[in-house]
Formats: structure tokens, C-alpha cells, sequence
């Protein structure tokens, strides 16, 4: 009897743990001149049974602290890391020098700190922080290593928009994740069939909701998942207003029932429930209205050998978030301005180049990859581009797969020229930093290459399907000064070689493929060219006379460039 009774008693506290309604929390918020992180292991219950194991930021046991950036502001972070692995943290979409910027070459050790500083440069707008470690990017950010960054403007703050921090104005952070029968993260797992909102389980009996004034409100939107991409709108098709998209306002608010939001992708919209006081609606995502090659729509039929990737969140319509709305405050805000602030697209005449990237697979029919650029998986030794300051670019994105890929360039906020040559929808024709280029699809933007160069710490350009990322969709280029080495602005490096002894304090040695002259540069780690040669024959360059430090050489053989560093004694 007593065993009747225990176990009727814990189906129904499992039964309740099921179907329980959880309120989203807001995150914290840091700002000032001074912010310190700490990365840490932690572990959270998401299900019954045994604890996820986590990562988080400061006091929090998943995801991290909003950070609140303010333009022209100068910023000193600490960052901490105490999660017994080798990591880093990346600024997504802030326009920082490469050093400053976490890309992969940032590596902070278990136990030890890194400290950026920088001047925020940006517009106003939803930018986030993650992980950048190559090969453990999907790892640490799915665990839950991830924050929003709100940056501040004087433009935003003449615009009479919603903007107390989770009173109007709210950061919805989306991720959906695949779980094994341990309850554990499975970062490259393709069967992701939990979704969360701000750390809370919105799925599979579980209800995440958040209590909203009735009047109009702020959503800001970031999708924080590994792979999935999540086709917003709200229940009865209530219309909304889209503002802003990742690096910025829009010139006026868009009319829609619905926002595609990729891996990395930031959208934020204005909803007007002034009307609503006691009612409630949803925040959904409507996947059947994705089409088939992008990850969140109907599941492809998958070729043999392939691993599973029929999610039940696949190309069907599901709750993400529900919204109580409830009495308005105090000073409320009712009404949408018509515009906001002015957009100026750089004009496709003014593009100094055209640099192709085209997406490919090792089978063209494969879904799950691995994939890359250019016929080339990542290299963290192979710099791709070499731009020269100030350089205006298109860059054409050709996606020869049967995957959609949200393509992310680190550095610059661009503009979408045209998809197959037609004008991007409206909200995509604000400042971005993230595209989905869908399966046979070419996608230009144009951008300025400004403000950095840096000759040694290159920045990445990549897939933010993490990965795709991991898995060697990434590339890497150089912004340098103007007339770095003499090389002409297509120059793109065919290999790294090895010079020997290195280090050395008299002379280097190499060997290249072909034998013929060679033009050699020596560059000190500001780019300066210290040492140069042209028509050089022979394979033994003397040294003696630089100072001790780090150089790299720069050698062009034909038509054909390496690169190497070596340490001077």
C-alpha cells in the first residue's frame, strides 16, 4: 500500500513538473566604464532526473548578464574564465579591433583572464557575447555561455520608443538544443527538440511566459541556437512592427506578421497592446512556413549514411513565449513613431572589389556537411583576404548546397545589395551583420573595411550554424595598411611554410614548391616592412641586424604568396 501511494505520489509531481508555467527571468544588468565576467561550470534540471551540466556568466547558472554599452563610451572588461577548458568571448556585431574582438586566435586559458578594452563605435541596437573557441564554439555556447549587449545612442534616445530595461523594453534570448538520455547537451546533435527562452523550457508541457504592460512594447530578439532558425510571429497573426535589425535602427518601423531570425540574427520589433489589459497571446514560431533546406523547416529526405536530423521541431508550428498582459505603468508609451533614424546604404559604385565567396559541401547532397568556403576548410594559419584600410567591398555570397547557411562577418556591419539580384525585403536593408543564404541562392552586401588594421590577428568570416563553424565553415582576413607589403588587394595567401631555426638570431632558412626568384617582406608586428628583397635567389635570408622580437615574412614565388613568423633573438 505504502509503495502504491509513493508511486502514485511521484507520477504526480512528475506529472506537474510536466505541465508547469515558468515566468522568464530578465537578466541583470552591467555597465560603467568597468565589467568584469566570469565564466563558470554549473548545472541546471531542466529535466527530471540528472542535472545539465552548464555554463554561465557571473551569479547566474545558465546564460549571462545584459550589458549595457553606451556609444563613444570606453570599456575595460575582465573576462574570467574558470570552466576548466581553454576559451574566449567574442563581442557579436561590435566594431572592435581584432585583438579586442575574441575571434579564434583569442584563447584564454582555464584559470586565467583576458582583458579587451575598447571604445564602443557602434549604433544603437541588440548585439550579444559567446564563446569563439575553434573546434568548441558549439560546445561552450549551447551550455549556455552566452548574454545580450544593448548599446546606447543619442539618435535611439530622441525617439520616443520603449526602453526600460524589462518594464517595455525586453531581451528574448531563443535556443533550441538536442539533450541525450543524460540530460546532457549535445552540441552537434541535429534532433533538437527543446527550445528555450531566457534559460526557461518552453516545450513539451513546459510554458515559459512573461507579464507585459498593456501598452506598446519592446521585444528584442536573439536567436542564441546552435543550428535552428525559428520563423517568429504571434498567434491570430497579430501584425507587429519590426525596428531594428542587428546593427541598427531602421528608417521606419515594418509592417509584419512575421521575422525570419537565422543563427546570430537580431530583430527588434514594437508590439502595441494598449488594448489588451487582461489577455493573453503567443510568441510562436511557425516552421511550417519554412521552406525545406532551411534547419527549422519540413525535414529533407536524408541520403544514406547521413546522420538523423528529423527533429519534431521541424516544419511545424510550436510556442515559444506567452505573453500576460496586464495593467499599463505609469508613463507608458502608446503610440509607434513613423520614422526613426536615417539609413544611408553605401552605394554599390563605390565598391573598391567584388570578392567572391561561394558554399560548398565534399557532397553536394549532404546535410550535414562538413562544409566551407572556396573550396578550403579553415586554417588558423592561412590568412584568406588581405584588405587594405578603408577598402569598400561586395562581397557575393553563392550557396552551392542544399543547406541554408547564416553567413557572419566579424569587423563591419554591411548592407544587402540584392538576393539573386532582386532588393532584399525591407528589414533587410538596415545595418546587418548576419544573412541567410538560402540552398542555390547569391546574396551580395557591401560594407567599409574602417577605423583597425591589424597585421598578425586576423578576423573570422563564417557559418553561424555552430557546426558548420566548428567543423571548418570559417575563413579569416587581414585589415591592413594601405600599401602593407606591396601586395596587390586581391592577394590571397596560397600556404603557410615553416622557416628554420626559429627562433634565430642570424638567419632564417625555407623551402617553397617551386623553384624561382622570390620577392621576400619582413614585417614587425605593427606591419611595418623592415626588411625587403625583390628577385631574390638563394634560400638563406640573414637576420642579424633586426632588434629581438616577432616578425613575420612575406614571400611571393609567381603567382603563388607564403607566409610564415619567426621570433628574432
Amino acid at each position: 500500500m505504502k509503495t502504491s501511494i509513493l508511486t502514485s505520489a511521484l507520477c504526480w509531481l512528475i506529472f506537474q513538473s510536466a505541465h508547469s508555467q515558468t515566468a522568464i527571468p530578465i537578466p541583470d544588468t552591467l555597465s560603467g566604464n568597468s565589467i568584469t565576467l566570469t565564466m563558470h561550470q554549473d548545472s541546471v534540471q531542466f529535466f527530471p532526473g540528472q542535472f545539465t551540466q552548464t555554463l554561465a556568466f557571473n551569479q547566474y547558472a545558465y546564460l549571462g548578464p545584459t550589458l549595457i554599452l553606451n556609444n563613444s563610451q570606453n570599456v575595460n572588461i575582465t573576462v574570467n574564465n574558470q570552466i576548466g577548458d581553454t576559451t574566449n568571448v567574442h563581442w557579436h556585431g561590435l566594431h572592435v579591433s581584432p585583438s579586442n574582438d575574441g575571434g579564434p586566435h583569442i584563447m584564454i586559458m582555464d584559470g586565467m583572464s583576458w582583458n579587451p578594452q575598447f571604445t564602443v563605435l557602434d549604433k544603437a541596437s541588440t548585439y550579444w557575447y559567446h564563446p569563439h573557441f575553434h573546434g568548441k564554439t558549439a560546445e561552450h555556447a549551447i551550455k549556455g555561455a552566452a548574454g545580450i549587449i544593448i548599446v546606447r545612442d543619442n539618435n535611439e534616445a530622441l525617439l520616443n520608443l520603449p526602453r526600460t530595461y524589462g518594464v517595455d523594453d525586453f531581451p528574448i534570448v531563443v535556443q533550441s538544443a538536442q539533450l541525450d538520455s543524460n540530460n546532457q547537451f549535445m552540441p552537434f546533435g541535429m534532433q533538437d527538440s527543446t527550445v528555450f527562452v531566457n534559460g526557461v523550457r518552453a516545450n513539451y508541457g513546459y510554458s515559459a511566459y512573461l507579464n507585459v504592460p498593456a501598452q506598446v512594447v519592446r521585444l528584442r530578439l536573439l536567436n542564441a541556437a546552435g543550428e535552428r532558425t525559428f520563423n517568429f510571429g504571434f498567434t491570430g497573426n497579430m501584425p507587429f512592427k519590426i525596428i531594428g535589425s542587428d546593427g541598427g535602427l531602421l528608417n521606419a518601423p515594418v509592417n509584419a506578421t512575421r521575422i525570419r531570425v537565422s543563427p546570430g540574427e537580431r530583430y527588434e520589433i514594437l508590439l502595441d497592446l494598449s488594448s489588451m489589459n487582461g489577455q493573453n497571446i503567443n510568441l510562436m514560431s511557425y516552421g511550417s512556413e519554412l521552406p525545406m533546406g532551411v534547419q527549422g523547416g519540413p525535414t529533407m529526405p536524408m541520403p544514406p549514411g547521413n546522420p538523423p536530423m528529423d527533429s519534431p521541431l521541424n516544419g511545424v508550428d510550436y510556442n515559444i513565449l506567452q505573453l500576460n498582459v496586464g495593467s499599463p505603468t505609469s508613463n507608458p508609451v502608446t503610440s509607434i513613431p513613423s520614422t526613426l533614424v536615417t539609413v544611408t546604404p553605401i552605394p554599390a559604385a563605390q565598391s573598391n572589389i567584388t570578392r567572391p565567396i561561394e558554399m560548398m559541401a565534399i557532397n553536394m547532397m549532404a546535410m550535414d556537411g562538413p562544409f566551407f568556403f572556396n573550396q578550403q576548410l579553415f586554417d588558423m594559419e592561412r590568412i584568406d583576404y588581405y584588405i587594405p584600410i578603408d577598402n569598400t567591398e561586395i562581397w557575393e555570397l553563392t550557396n552551392n548546397t542544399m543547406v541554408a547557411h547564416p553567413f557572419h562577418i566579424h569587423d563591419v556591419q554591411f548592407y544587402v545589395l540584392d538576393r539573386d539580384g532582386n532588393l532584399p525585403p525591407v528589414h533587410e536593408r538596415g545595418r546587418k551583420d548576419v544573412v541567410l543564404v538560402m540552398p542555390q541562392e547569391t546574396v551580395r552586401f557591401i560594407t567599409k573595411f574602417e577605423t583597425f588594421t591589424d597585421t598578425v590577428v586576423p578576423y573570422p568570416f563564417h557559418c553561424h550554424i555552430l557546426m558548420h563553424e566548428d567543423d571548418g565553415m570559417m575563413g579569416q582576413f587581414l585589415v591592413v595598411p594601405s600599401g602593407f607589403t606591396g601586395i596587390d588587394d586581391n592577394f590571397v595567401l596560397t600556404q603557410s611554410i615553416t622557416v628554420f631555426p626559429n627562433p634565430t638570431s642570424s638567419f632564417l632558412q625555407f623551402e617553397l614548391p617551386e623553384n624561382e626568384l622570390v620577392s621576400y617582406r619582413i614585417t614587425d608586428m605593427s606591419g611595418k616592412v623592415v626588411q625587403k628583397q625583390d628577385n631574390f635567389s638563394g634560400n638563406t635570408i640573414h637576420v642579424s641586424q633586426l632588434s629581438q622580437g616577432i616578425y613575420h615574412v612575406w614571400f611571393r614565388s609567381g603567382s603563388k604568396y607564403y607566409s610564415s613568423k619567426f621570433q628574432k633573438q
